[in-house]
C-alpha cells in the first residue's frame, strides 16, 4: 500500500512539473515536439503559431488543476 501511494505521488508530481513547464513555456514546448517529430521523418507546422502556443498554455493549465485534484484524492484516500 504504501509504495503505491508513493508511485502516485511521484506521478501527480510528475504531472504538476510537466504542466508548469507546458504553462510557463509553450513555445519551448513546441519546439521539442517539432525536433522530436524531424527525427522520425515527419514535418510539423501549426497553422497558427499564436493560436498553438495558447493552447499548449491552456494545456498546461488543465494539466495542473488535474494534478492537484489528483494530489488531494491521494492525500485523503491515504
Amino acid at each position: 500500500m504504501c509504495c503505491l501511494f508513493f508511485l502516485q505521488f511521484a506521478v501527480v508530481i510528475i504531472a504538476i512539473i510537466f504542466g508548469i513547464f507546458l504553462a510557463l513555456q509553450p513555445k519551448r514546448a513546441i519546439d521539442i515536439q517539432i525536433a522530436f517529430y524531424r527525427l522520425i521523418n515527419w514535418k510539423m507546422q501549426p497553422v497558427s503559431m499564436e493560436k498553438e502556443i495558447r493552447n499548449t498554455r491552456i494545456m498546461g493549465l488543465f494539466v495542473i488543476i488535474c494534478g492537484i485534484i489528483s494530489l488531494i484524492f491521494i492525500i485523503i484516500s491515504f
